[in-house]
Protein backbone atom coordinates (compact mmCIF):
# COMPACT_ATOMS: atom_id res chain seq x y z
CA UNK A 1 0.00 0.00 0.00
CA UNK A 2 1.19 3.72 -0.41
CA UNK A 3 -0.06 7.06 0.63
CA UNK A 4 0.35 10.30 -0.96
CA UNK A 5 -0.52 13.51 0.62
CA UNK A 6 -0.02 17.27 -0.62
CA UNK A 7 -0.22 20.07 0.99
CA UNK A 8 1.36 23.09 2.96
CA UNK A 9 4.80 22.86 4.88
CA UNK A 10 5.21 25.78 6.88
CA UNK A 11 6.59 27.97 10.05
CA UNK A 12 3.59 28.86 12.80
CA UNK A 13 3.45 31.63 15.39
CA UNK A 14 1.18 30.12 18.00
CA UNK A 15 -0.56 31.80 20.97
CA UNK A 16 -3.10 30.60 23.32
CA UNK A 17 -3.93 30.92 26.67
CA UNK A 18 -1.58 28.27 28.00
CA UNK A 19 1.53 29.89 26.67
CA UNK A 20 3.35 31.37 22.85
CA UNK A 21 6.12 30.02 20.09
CA UNK A 22 7.30 32.47 17.70
CA UNK A 23 8.31 30.07 15.61
CA UNK A 24 7.59 26.47 14.83
CA UNK A 25 7.41 23.94 12.17
CA UNK A 26 3.97 23.46 10.79
CA UNK A 27 1.30 23.18 7.31
CA UNK A 28 -1.38 20.49 7.02
CA UNK A 29 0.72 18.12 4.93
CA UNK A 30 3.07 17.83 8.03
CA UNK A 31 0.86 17.03 10.75
CA UNK A 32 -0.50 14.79 8.09
CA UNK A 33 2.35 12.75 6.84
CA UNK A 34 3.88 12.61 10.34
CA UNK A 35 0.80 10.66 11.55
CA UNK A 36 0.37 8.70 8.79
CA UNK A 37 3.51 6.88 9.22
CA UNK A 38 3.08 5.37 12.58
CA UNK A 39 0.41 3.00 10.38
CA UNK A 40 1.84 2.68 6.77
CA UNK A 41 5.22 3.59 4.37
CA UNK A 42 5.93 4.96 2.22
CA UNK A 43 4.16 7.98 2.54
CA UNK A 44 4.45 10.19 -0.22
CA UNK A 45 4.96 14.09 0.14
CA UNK A 46 4.08 16.92 -2.67
CA UNK A 47 4.39 20.55 -0.86
CA UNK A 48 7.01 23.13 -1.27
CA UNK A 49 9.44 24.97 1.31
CA UNK A 50 11.91 27.60 0.98
CA UNK A 51 15.30 27.73 1.43
CA UNK A 52 14.86 28.51 5.67
CA UNK A 53 13.05 25.29 6.21
CA UNK A 54 15.38 23.24 8.56
CA UNK A 55 17.20 20.29 7.11
CA UNK A 56 17.05 18.40 10.67
CA UNK A 57 13.37 18.28 10.05
CA UNK A 58 13.86 17.03 6.54
CA UNK A 59 15.86 13.87 7.51
CA UNK A 60 13.70 13.11 10.54
CA UNK A 61 10.70 13.01 7.96
CA UNK A 62 12.95 10.81 5.49
CA UNK A 63 13.75 8.54 9.13
CA UNK A 64 10.22 8.00 9.28
CA UNK A 65 9.46 6.27 5.64
CA UNK A 66 8.29 9.35 4.37
CA UNK A 67 9.52 10.38 0.81
CA UNK A 68 10.18 13.89 0.46
CA UNK A 69 10.88 13.66 -3.51
CA UNK A 70 8.01 15.94 -4.12
CA UNK A 71 9.10 18.56 -1.68
CA UNK A 72 10.35 21.44 -3.86
CA UNK A 73 13.10 23.69 -1.93
CA UNK A 74 13.35 26.65 -3.33
CA UNK A 75 16.72 28.21 -3.03
CA UNK A 76 16.60 32.09 -1.86
CA UNK A 77 13.18 31.73 -0.98
CA UNK A 78 11.06 31.60 2.51
CA UNK A 79 8.51 29.03 3.45
CA UNK A 80 4.84 29.85 4.03
CA UNK A 81 4.14 31.64 7.60
CA UNK A 82 1.49 31.70 9.54
CA UNK A 83 0.58 33.73 12.82
CA UNK A 84 -2.57 32.95 15.13
CA UNK A 85 -4.11 33.60 18.51
CA UNK A 86 -6.58 31.23 20.15
CA UNK A 87 -9.08 32.46 22.48
CA UNK A 88 -10.12 30.79 25.99
CA UNK A 89 -12.13 27.93 24.41
CA UNK A 90 -9.09 26.98 21.93
CA UNK A 91 -12.03 26.62 19.11
CA UNK A 92 -11.93 30.06 18.01
CA UNK A 93 -8.57 32.24 16.92
CA UNK A 94 -7.58 35.62 15.33
CA UNK A 95 -5.11 35.14 12.40
CA UNK A 96 -2.94 38.10 13.10
CA UNK A 97 -0.58 37.66 9.70
CA UNK A 98 -0.21 35.15 7.08
CA UNK A 99 2.56 35.74 4.59
CA UNK A 100 2.32 33.00 1.46
CA UNK A 101 5.69 33.16 0.43
CA UNK A 102 6.73 30.20 -1.60
CA UNK A 103 2.86 28.75 -1.48
CA UNK A 104 1.96 32.08 -3.81
CA UNK A 105 2.73 29.93 -6.83
CA UNK A 106 2.83 26.33 -5.51
CA UNK A 107 2.17 24.41 -8.69
CA UNK A 108 2.61 20.81 -7.25
CA UNK A 109 3.63 18.16 -9.85
CA UNK A 110 4.02 14.68 -8.92
CA UNK A 111 7.12 12.72 -9.48
CA UNK A 112 6.54 9.67 -11.64
CA UNK A 113 6.90 7.23 -8.45
CA UNK A 114 4.17 9.11 -7.21
CA UNK A 115 1.69 8.76 -9.87
CA UNK A 116 -0.03 5.87 -8.62
CA UNK A 117 -1.29 5.71 -4.80
CA UNK A 118 -3.42 3.34 -3.35
CA UNK A 119 -5.06 6.67 -1.04
CA UNK A 120 -4.73 10.14 -1.25
CA UNK A 121 -5.16 13.05 0.86
CA UNK A 122 -5.23 16.09 -0.43
CA UNK A 123 -4.82 18.96 2.09
CA UNK A 124 -6.49 22.22 2.47
CA UNK A 125 -5.26 24.13 -0.72
CA UNK A 126 -6.74 25.85 -3.57
CA UNK A 127 -9.88 23.55 -4.90
CA UNK A 128 -8.30 24.28 -8.47
CA UNK A 129 -4.52 22.97 -7.49
CA UNK A 130 -6.15 20.11 -5.58
CA UNK A 131 -7.71 18.92 -8.70
CA UNK A 132 -4.64 19.42 -10.89
CA UNK A 133 -3.32 16.38 -8.52
CA UNK A 134 -5.83 14.84 -9.17
CA UNK A 135 -5.58 15.32 -13.01
CA UNK A 136 -1.87 13.61 -12.49
CA UNK A 137 -2.68 10.25 -11.55
CA UNK A 138 -1.86 7.61 -13.87
CA UNK A 139 -4.80 5.06 -12.35
CA UNK A 140 -7.80 6.18 -10.02
CA UNK A 141 -6.22 5.55 -6.64
CA UNK A 142 -8.42 3.44 -4.09
CA UNK A 143 -9.49 6.35 -2.35
CA UNK A 144 -9.74 10.29 -2.49
CA UNK A 145 -9.95 12.11 0.33
CA UNK A 146 -10.27 16.15 0.25
CA UNK A 147 -10.28 18.72 3.20
CA UNK A 148 -11.29 22.29 2.45
CA UNK A 149 -12.45 25.10 4.91
CA UNK A 150 -14.76 28.41 4.56
CA UNK A 151 -12.40 30.32 2.77
CA UNK A 152 -12.98 28.74 -0.73
CA UNK A 153 -16.56 28.31 -0.13
CA UNK A 154 -16.25 32.23 0.32
CA UNK A 155 -14.50 33.16 -2.80
CA UNK A 156 -13.72 29.63 -5.01
CA UNK A 157 -17.47 27.93 -4.35
CA UNK A 158 -17.96 26.89 -7.71
CA UNK A 159 -14.40 25.49 -7.95
CA UNK A 160 -14.41 23.45 -4.70
CA UNK A 161 -18.19 21.89 -5.91
CA UNK A 162 -15.96 20.84 -9.12
CA UNK A 163 -13.49 19.39 -7.22
CA UNK A 164 -15.56 17.77 -4.55
CA UNK A 165 -17.15 15.32 -7.40
CA UNK A 166 -13.79 13.84 -7.57
CA UNK A 167 -13.07 12.32 -4.38
CA UNK A 168 -14.23 9.55 -1.62
CA UNK A 169 -14.37 11.25 1.26
CA UNK A 170 -14.38 15.32 2.42
CA UNK A 171 -13.56 16.43 6.07
CA UNK A 172 -15.04 19.70 7.03
CA UNK A 173 -16.09 21.06 10.53
CA UNK A 174 -19.12 21.67 11.44
CA UNK A 175 -19.31 25.18 10.78
CA UNK A 176 -18.20 24.71 7.11
CA UNK A 177 -20.71 21.37 6.76
CA UNK A 178 -23.31 24.58 7.74
CA UNK A 179 -22.32 26.63 5.28
CA UNK A 180 -21.57 24.83 2.17
CA UNK A 181 -24.94 23.05 2.53
CA UNK A 182 -26.99 25.82 3.71
CA UNK A 183 -28.32 23.73 6.36
CA UNK A 184 -28.28 23.97 10.16
CA UNK A 185 -29.11 20.62 11.24
CA UNK A 186 -25.71 18.54 10.71
CA UNK A 187 -27.67 15.54 9.60
CA UNK A 188 -29.70 16.85 6.51
CA UNK A 189 -26.06 19.21 6.10
CA UNK A 190 -24.85 15.57 5.64
CA UNK A 191 -27.43 14.49 3.19
CA UNK A 192 -27.08 17.61 1.21
CA UNK A 193 -23.09 17.35 0.90
CA UNK A 194 -23.33 13.46 -0.26
CA UNK A 195 -25.42 14.57 -3.06
CA UNK A 196 -22.14 16.40 -4.47
CA UNK A 197 -20.36 13.64 -4.88
CA UNK A 198 -18.67 11.77 -2.18
CA UNK A 199 -19.12 8.61 -0.40
CA UNK A 200 -18.66 9.18 2.57
CA UNK A 201 -18.06 12.86 4.65
CA UNK A 202 -16.54 12.99 8.03
CA UNK A 203 -17.59 16.21 10.41
CA UNK A 204 -15.15 16.88 12.62
CA UNK A 205 -16.34 18.50 15.86
CA UNK A 206 -12.59 19.60 17.93
CA UNK A 207 -13.34 18.95 21.55
CA UNK A 208 -16.33 17.18 20.85
CA UNK A 209 -15.60 14.47 18.50
CA UNK A 210 -16.15 13.55 14.74
CA UNK A 211 -19.29 12.49 12.68
CA UNK A 212 -19.08 9.97 10.21
CA UNK A 213 -21.75 9.92 7.01
CA UNK A 214 -22.61 7.10 4.56
CA UNK A 215 -25.53 7.02 2.82
CA UNK A 216 -28.16 7.26 5.25
CA UNK A 217 -26.22 5.70 7.93
CA UNK A 218 -24.03 8.11 10.95
CA UNK A 219 -21.49 7.21 13.13
CA UNK A 220 -20.06 9.46 16.26
CA UNK A 221 -16.61 9.09 17.68
CA UNK A 222 -16.20 11.64 20.54
CA UNK A 223 -12.82 12.68 21.78
CA UNK A 224 -11.15 11.76 24.86
CA UNK A 225 -10.97 14.15 27.49
CA UNK A 226 -7.62 15.33 28.01
CA UNK A 227 -5.53 16.74 31.00
CA UNK A 228 -3.67 18.87 29.22
CA UNK A 229 -4.85 21.21 25.71
CA UNK A 230 -1.71 23.64 24.60
CA UNK A 231 -2.17 24.15 21.06
CA UNK A 232 -5.21 22.69 18.55
CA UNK A 233 -3.27 23.95 15.45
CA UNK A 234 -2.94 20.78 13.16
CA UNK A 235 -5.32 18.57 15.24
CA UNK A 236 -7.73 18.42 12.02
CA UNK A 237 -4.87 17.28 10.05
CA UNK A 238 -3.55 15.11 12.24
CA UNK A 239 -6.63 13.26 12.36
CA UNK A 240 -6.90 13.19 8.68
CA UNK A 241 -3.57 11.45 9.19
CA UNK A 242 -4.27 8.92 11.85
CA UNK A 243 -7.50 8.20 9.63
CA UNK A 244 -5.86 8.26 6.06
CA UNK A 245 -3.14 5.85 7.50
CA UNK A 246 -5.24 3.06 8.84
CA UNK A 247 -7.04 3.06 5.84
CA UNK A 248 -4.08 2.44 3.89
CA UNK A 249 -2.38 0.07 6.30
CA UNK A 250 -5.50 -2.18 6.49
CA UNK A 251 -6.56 -1.80 2.23
CA UNK A 252 -10.21 -2.13 3.65
CA UNK A 253 -12.61 1.34 2.31
CA UNK A 254 -16.21 -0.28 3.68
CA UNK A 255 -18.12 1.80 6.05
CA UNK A 256 -17.13 -0.60 8.52
CA UNK A 257 -13.31 0.19 8.13
CA UNK A 258 -13.99 3.97 8.20
CA UNK A 259 -15.54 3.78 11.45
CA UNK A 260 -12.05 2.44 12.65
CA UNK A 261 -10.28 4.96 10.88
CA UNK A 262 -12.44 8.00 12.71
CA UNK A 263 -11.52 6.30 16.02
CA UNK A 264 -7.93 6.31 14.85
CA UNK A 265 -7.89 9.78 13.44
CA UNK A 266 -9.44 11.17 16.85
CA UNK A 267 -6.82 9.07 19.20
CA UNK A 268 -3.91 10.56 17.10
CA UNK A 269 -6.08 14.49 16.90
CA UNK A 270 -5.79 13.99 20.89
CA UNK A 271 -1.84 13.48 21.02
CA UNK A 272 -1.54 16.61 18.78
CA UNK A 273 -3.26 19.25 21.14
CA UNK A 274 -0.91 18.83 24.08
CA UNK A 275 2.05 20.52 22.81
CA UNK A 276 2.85 23.02 20.52
CA UNK A 277 3.30 22.21 16.48
CA UNK A 278 3.52 18.80 15.35
CA UNK A 279 6.30 18.51 18.61
CA UNK A 280 3.87 15.55 20.47
CA UNK A 281 3.84 13.82 17.28
CA UNK A 282 7.77 13.50 17.16
CA UNK A 283 8.07 11.94 20.49
CA UNK A 284 5.41 8.89 19.98
CA UNK A 285 6.14 5.45 20.06
CA UNK A 286 3.82 2.62 18.80
CA UNK A 287 2.85 1.46 22.85
CA UNK A 288 2.09 5.24 23.10
CA UNK A 289 -0.80 4.98 20.83
CA UNK A 290 -1.84 1.56 21.57
CA UNK A 291 -2.43 2.52 25.40
CA UNK A 292 -4.21 6.22 24.15
CA UNK A 293 -6.21 3.66 21.94
CA UNK A 294 -7.35 1.32 24.82
CA UNK A 295 -8.38 4.17 26.66
CA UNK A 296 -10.26 5.49 23.86
CA UNK A 297 -12.36 2.37 23.77
CA UNK A 298 -12.59 2.33 27.89
CA UNK A 299 -14.21 5.83 27.02
CA UNK A 300 -16.58 5.33 23.91
CA UNK A 301 -17.89 1.88 23.92
CA UNK A 302 -18.77 1.08 27.32
CA UNK A 303 -21.00 -2.04 26.92
CA UNK A 304 -24.06 -2.31 30.23
CA UNK A 305 -23.96 -6.06 31.65
CA UNK A 306 -27.96 -5.51 32.84
CA UNK A 307 -31.10 -5.66 31.27
CA UNK A 308 -34.42 -3.67 32.05
CA UNK A 309 -36.44 -5.91 29.12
Amino acid sequence: MSLLTVGTMAFDAIETPFGKVDKIIGGAATFIALTASYFTRPVFLVSVVGEDFPQETLDEFSRRGIDLAGVEMRKGEESFFWKGKYHNDLNTRDTLETRLNVLATFNPVLPEAFREPDVVMLGNLTPSVQASVVKQFRRRPKLIVMDTMNFWMDVALNELVETIKLVDVLTINDEEARQLSGEYSLRRAANKILTMGPKFLVIKKGEHGALLFHENQAFFAPALPLEDVFDPTGAGDTFAGGFCGYLDAVGDFSYESMKNAVVYGSTMAGFCVEKFGPQRLFELNEKDVSRRLQKYLDLSFYRPNISVF
